[in-house]
């Protein structure tokens, strides 16, 4: 278990440890054939603070929409346990077909969302089934309260919300045009680091790979953190919101 985490928390690290060890390979190359051609001086010290400027615009960003969507999960299993809870109750004293068939229905469409957030069911389709849901609120209807009825349609409704919300997070990445700045200025510093001299060479090898992995891996997270919702490609493993509360309610219930 100690070891999972740590795996979780250095994931990003250990991905750029590849890239890292060419920028390393590359600078000792470039020492040795003596391609360091430039020297170090304030303006690219001043590109190096841009780079920092865009890297700390697109990480307040994302962190932004992150925070917004690790609040998800929690709210669909919030409203998908009051759509359980009604026709619990109701089962429970006056049990027949109608709230049976409510409740298989129910358990199919738990196993569906999880489904859908693993991308193996289209967003299209859990619409459909949760519209679904419609035509067993009307057999419902003649054995509920009415304001039991209407709290279960709200939750529906919020239900359909947040699932438009986390379709719309996956699909659309945040302002493509700023990525495409940042990534063409890190690279730019990281091909100023490798040619630049610095006596004595070790210090010009230490800051290069030191800034190297610096913006590397935010660039790395700022991307990760772009798409909160990406278990299709990582499971739960990555930076992704975890979806731990869905789990819980199908083990909760155990339809």
């Amino acid at each position: 278990m100690q070891m999972k985490f740590i795996l979780k928390k250095w994931n990003l690290a250990i991905k750029i440890i590849p890239i890292l060890i060419g920028i390393f390979l590359l600078k000792l190359a470039f020492h040795k054939f003596g391609f360091e051609y430039i020297s170090l001086n304030a303006l690219f010290t001043s590109l190096i603070a841009a780079t920092t400027f865009l890297i700390g615009f697109l990480i307040t960003g994302v962190i932004s929409d992150y925070k917004e969507s690790e609040k998800i999960p929690g709210d669909m299993v919030a409203g998908l346990e009051a759509l359980y809870d009604e026709v619990y109750i109701l089962d429970k004293n006056k049990s027949n077909e109608i709230t049976k068939n409510y409740l298989d229905f129910y358990g199919k469409f738990l196993n569906s969302t999880i489904d859908w957030f693993y991308r193996k069911e289209k967003t299209k389709d859990i619409l459909a089934k949760l519209h679904q849901m419609d035509d067993h609120f009307a057999k419902l209807e003649s054995m509920i309260q009415p304001n039991f009825l209407t709290r279960m349609k709200n939750e529906q409704s919020n239900l359909r919300k947040m699932i438009i919300r986390v379709d719309n997070i996956r699909d659309m990445s945040f302002i493509q045009s700023a990525y495409a700045i940042v990534e063409s200025l890190a690279f730019f510093v990281i091909t100023g680091l490798l040619i630049i001299k610095v006596e004595p060479f070790y210090e010009a090898l230490f800051f290069t790979i030191l800034v190297s992995f610096l913006m590397i891996y935010m660039i790395f997270l700022i991307k990760d953190l772009d798409n909160p919702f990406d278990y299709s490609e990582h499971g739960e493993n990555g930076t992704e919101v975890s979806i731990k509360p869905i789990h819980d309610l199908i083990e909760r219930i155990k339809l």
